[in-house]
């Protein structure tokens, strides 16, 4: 079977190469002739390659497939899947190519060129092959590795209006005569410099992608520093200090904890003039001041301007990341671990950028809404340039651009490295991004060179440098930041390119010092490149994005730009104190040598002149950051009273699913004065799929620039209608995107102090298997709300295949501590799981997550089960939906959930016909059930003293010795969760395997979880108890159609099509 697929692709690769006519030929061309014909002398190798080529494509497959087959047949005999001479003739003479022995010999060693008397098939069909065609057309641009790329598409001139033809011409005249005169740099200035000019005088145009790579903002536009430059960096020094020893010392005593020392020490500076100078405190006005999305690698600098500010101890920064025994400090920004400090979890690499961009939108959406007053509230999103390359960070990109969040500000912090090496060692980062951000549109502002360095740009006459500083890869640039040395770069930038007269001025050190003073470390010129972001968020209509030249591991001298600084983890001794004198630390050589209770944290003290301006400064701004303060929900809304979840009690004869059923209820709850205004219904695409299209007209989709089109629907009562503060939020397909949003809605009861509750219905398949990260990162962030999973069951989402059908969702979203899932059978299920979710995360305060199974499949709901305290156990997780009925010969228990108890209710009708009276039950969590039972085993295993307790499922299921069959539509792992604390004989049936298309009972039969199966099940399981004989099990198998053979296209690798 491997060979005739082998065999195939061969087939393929032989007809795209030779196939007439059109293809490409990579050996000469060849006059093929019938493979039977001999001349009066032997073929030449080249003819019978050629001949060999036609016997294989000629045959519509069938001589590739010969051949592979036979081949393997040939070389399997001696375990090897190579061949000889004599193997190999027999061979052609097969397929059809007949060859005399010399021809055998000849053509056998153009397969053979080693002379190694055996071919492999790996070289038979590469030789057949031939050369491997250029991967392009040409791959001349592969060696340029900077500046502007060619394209196939420069020579086309589009077809546009010219109006004055002549004027039009003596424009294009005008560029020949500055590129024949003055040469390309001048002609690209002055280019630039007109688009720029006509984009100010509002010329509808679409400015350049990138530009010279220059500060964006000229110095003697810099506005006037207005902070006290010497006293912030001293600050920034201490702050610097106190960040990278932590992280040393905390390795140094608990081995292995880790951290980072680099990531910080790059963006100091930068963070320093936020906190000094534009990062909005809680306390601000105009909403609840920033928010931070910070580099997770970068926390340490977060607590190390905590503790100078008296927020933490020296006994929290001497324990970070170790945390079990309370009082240290989270590894990166985790509000789970530090509820009061952290906001804002971003160290699952590009979820930072894609949460700051639906944080911006959720803020303007709220604000839209009339729900809270974000106006003063911006979000400043720190980006590594490595963590640029996830797919987040890009759609994050796009997605603010188009929505034009002009409250959005992105610092990338570009230190041209990332884990290992370079981000882009050939090319330049900073102007690759700024093309990206640009054509999303951004404003964007390049921060790239410092004060010294820059004056040599602004000098620049003719652009020469700065046509040699675009063309020298960031490789180069981290290499001369990490060897420190002025001559080289001399050399290498200025003398080699003939522009040594440009720095005759500076001494080499002078010249060095220039060059390690990039943009992202000079105070002034951030605060600048901070200002005009700051005016752009206020009367701007675009996200703005800063583009900031740091040196990873700035100022530690040993490790500073090499490529192994984001590994280190501690400091030596030299290090230490070469990092002290160079930031001007006053600790002396004993205190680092030999330090005595953290010694060498540089704290000066409350009382300090440092110190008091820090706290001023923050005070001005609103407060410290980061911080959380989460509003006590419970005080704030009135929740919804118990009548309004009674809509389904009574039950319902008309077919309905449980998707039905929930939006019904999310409909009435959206309908509840205060309490509905704050209820997010979120959907990707997919309200019509959930029966929620109805909810367009009464409700509006969220639209922040109105509806300025009329909708092919318009004329109908159930139009789509959009509006500034329309309730619904339709977030595109994509579910990372609309994930991120959710977490803001459900987050923001702690950053705006206004609780909504959002309700995000999906496609099932496509939330934990697809997203599940975000979910964690949701429930870090202490996020509240609902996530339905809709369209859920491996048999009910019949049609959609094995992408679609969705059997393990609850068992993965067990794995996450913050989840509670639900897989409710009934409408009533569904009205009283949503009751109990409200309750605990609005009643109670609860930071939950309630996951909800839903099913497309259309039946009748029952009424309000009579067994007491029904609803208590359905909460718990499992409840007796009816009781055994009396007079029968046997018991069984069954017990079913989500759309399978059908098959579970219609297999009781069926046991029934073998005197077998059916106990009928409801699990709609066996995820609680399992975490309850590890929670009453961890009791009973610390106190052997006391009586065993039991848990909620042993209560109802483990004094029994009778049969017990489970069915539902989830991979049978899920239901095993309880198996150890069910009595008697457990026979679980579920859908394991990929799923397929079909229709559902044909499904339920492959998967064995109709209701024949259920049927079936429990009497083989009788049999084996002694209670009925084996042949009624048997006869009810045969009756059903129910067989062992099963086969599985999906599992069967033997399998032909």
């Amino acid at each position: 079977m491997a060979a005739a697929r082998i065999g195939q692709s061969l087939n393929r690769a032989l007809r795209t190469r030779f196939n007439a006519g059109n293809c490409r030929s990579y050996t000469p061309k060849i006059n093929f002739r019938a493979g039977n014909n001999f001349s009066s002398g032997p073929r030449s190798p080249e003819q019978l390659m050629g001949e060999l080529r036609v016997v294989l494509t000629s045959k519509e497959m069938q001589g590739a497939q010969e051949l592979s087959n036979e081949w393997f047949a040939l070389a399997d005999k001696d375990r090897s899947k190579s061949i000889g001479p004599d193997e190999f003739r027999g061979l052609m003479e097969t397929i059809g190519l007949s060859l005399q022995p010399a021809e055998s010999d000849a053509l056998f060693g153009v397969f053979d060129p080693r002379k190694s008397g055996e071919i492999s098939y790996t070289e038979f069909t590469n030789t057949l092959r031939g050369e491997m065609p250029k991967f392009a057309a040409s791959l001349a641009f592969m060696d340029q590795y900077t500046g502007h790329y060619p394209s196939a598409m420069a020579s086309l001139r589009r077809v546009q209006p010219r109006f004055d033809a002549a004027e039009t011409d003596e424009w294009l005249e005008s560029l020949e005569a500055v590129l024949s005169h003055h040469g390309p740099t001048r002609a690209r200035f002055l280019i630039h410099e007109l688009m720029d000019e006509a984009v100010r005088k509002g010329v509808p145009i679409s400015s350049s992608i990138t530009t010279p790579m220059c500060n964006t903002i000229p110095t003697d536009a810099e506005p006037k520093y207005p902070g006290d430059l010497a006293m912030e960096s001293r600050i920034s020094n201490l702050v610097r200090w106190n960040a990278a020893v932590m992280v040393s010392d905390g390795n140094k005593r608990a081995a292995g904890v880790g951290g980072h020392i680099g990531t910080f020490a790059s963006m100091c500076d930068i963070w320093e003039v936020g906190m000094n100078h534009f990062f909005r405190g809680k306390a601000y006005g105009g909403g609840m001041g920033d928010q931070l999305y910070i580099q997770g690698h970068a926390a340490p600098g977060a607590y190390a301007r905590a503790y100078l500010e008296g927020r933490l101890s020296l006994d929290h920064i001497m324990n970070f990341r170790q945390e079990v025994k309370g009082g240290g400090l989270s590894s990166y920004p985790h509000p789970r671990l530090m509820p009061g400090f952290w906001e804002n979890p971003t160290v699952s690499m590009g979820l930072g950028p894609l949460q700051a961009v639906c944080q911006a939108r959720f803020f303007r959406y709220l604000h839209l809404r009339g729900l809270a007053d974000t106006s003063a509230s911006r979000v400043w999103c720190f980006i590594g340039d490595g963590e640029m390359d996830e797919p987040e960070s890009i759609y994050a990109i796009a997605r603010a651009g188009y929505e034009r969040l002009n409250n959005l500000i992105m610092i990338v912090n570009c230190n041209y490295q990332r884990l290992d090496g370079p981000v882009r060692g050939n090319s330049k980062v900073i102007q690759e991004f700024e093309g990206v951000f640009r054509g999303a549109g951004y404003d964007c502002i390049k921060l790239i060179w410092g004060d010294t360095w820059n004056d040599l740009v602004d000098n620049d006459h003719d652009g020469r440098l700065i046509e040699v500083l675009e063309r020298t890869p960031d490789g180069d640039c981290q290499r001369y930041a990490a060897k420190q040395d002025g001559r080289l770069i001399r050399a290498e930038i200025f003398e080699a390119n003939g522009l040594a007269d440009r720095v005759a001025h500076l001494s080499d050190d002078e010249l060095l010092s220039a060059f390690m003073i990039p943009g992202g470390h000079d105070h002034k010129k951030i605060y600048a490149a901070f200002a005009q972001a700051e005016k752009n968020a206020e009367s701007g209509g675009r996200p703005t994005v800063i583009l900031a030249k740091t040196l990873k591991g700035f100022s530690l001298a040993t490790f500073q730009g090499r490529n192994t600084v984001h590994q280190q983890k501690s400091l030596k001794e030299e290090e230490m104190l070469s990092f002290r004198d160079v930031l001007n630390i006053p600790l002396t050589d004993e205190q680092i040598k030999n330090p005595k209770g953290g010694d060498f944290f540089r704290n000066p003290g409350p009382d300090s002149l440092e110190v008091q301006y820090m706290k001023e400064r923050r005070a001005q701004l609103g407060g410290f950051l980061p911080s959380r303060t989460p509003a006590k929900t419970s005080t704030l809304v009135d929740l919804p009273g118990p009548d309004t979840y009674t809509l389904f009690d009574k039950g319902s004869e008309k077919p309905m699913s449980t998707t039905m059923a929930f939006a019904g209820l999310l409909r009435k709850l959206m309908k509840l004065g205060d309490f509905g205004k704050r209820c997010v219904p979120m959907v990707t695409d997919e309200a019509r799929t959930f029966g929620m299209n109805a909810f367009f007209h009464e409700f509006k989709i969220h639209a922040p620039f109105g509806q300025h089109y009329t909708p092919v629907d318009h004329d109908i009562l159930m139009k789509y209608s959009e509006a500034p503060d329309g309730q619904i939020l339709q977030e595109g397909i994509s579910e990372a995107g609309a994930l991120c949003t959710w977490i803001a809605t459900g987050t923001s009861y702690s950053s705006q102090g206004c609780p909504m509750m959002p309700f995000f219905i999906y496609y099932s398949m496509f939330g934990f298997q697809r997203v599940g990260d975000i979910i964690w990162q949701g429930a870090d962030a202490r996020a509240r709300g609902f996530l339905l999973g809709a369209t859920a069951g491996r048999t009910t989402l019949n049609g959609e295949g094995l992408q679609h059908q969705d059997g393990h969702s609850l068992l993965i979203g067990l794995s996450n501590p913050a989840v509670i899932g639900w897989d409710p059978a009934f409408s009533f299920e569904v009205s009283y799981i949503i009751e109990h979710g409200i309750n605990e995360m609005w009643g109670k305060d609860k930071d939950l997550i309630y996951y909800i199974s839903l099913y497309n499949e259309n039946h009748p709901m029952p009424k309000l089960p009579s067994e007491p305290d029904f609803k208590d156990n359905l909460l718990k997780g499992l409840y007796r939906l009816r009781p055994a009925k009396e007079g029968m010969a046997y018991t069984v228990r069954l017990i079913g959930s989500g759309s399978i108890m059908q098959q579970v209710l219609r297999a009781a009708d069926l046991l029934e016909e073998y005197d077998v009276a059916t106990e009928i039950w409801s699990a709609t969590n066996y995820g609680e059930l399992h975490r309850e039972a590890v929670r009453v085993e961890r009791q009973s295993r610390l106190r052997p003293h006391e009586p065993k307790p039991t848990c909620h499922v042993e209560k109802f299921l483990g004094g029994w010795d009778g049969v017990t069959v489970i069915a539902s539509d989830n991979i049978t792992a899920y239901p095993q969760l309880i198996e150890k604390y069910v009595g008697g004989e457990l026979i679980i049936l579920g859908t394991d395997g990929f799923g397929r298309s079909d229709t559902r009972e044909a499904l339920r039969r492959f998967f064995e979880v109709d209701a024949e199966s259920v049927t079936a099940s429990a009497l083989s399981a009788l049999s084996r108890q002694g209670k009925v004989p084996a042949d009624v099990a048997l006869g009810a198998m045969e009756k059903y159609g129910l067989t062992e053979d099963r086969p599985d296209i999906t599992m069967d690798h033997e399998w032909q099509a």
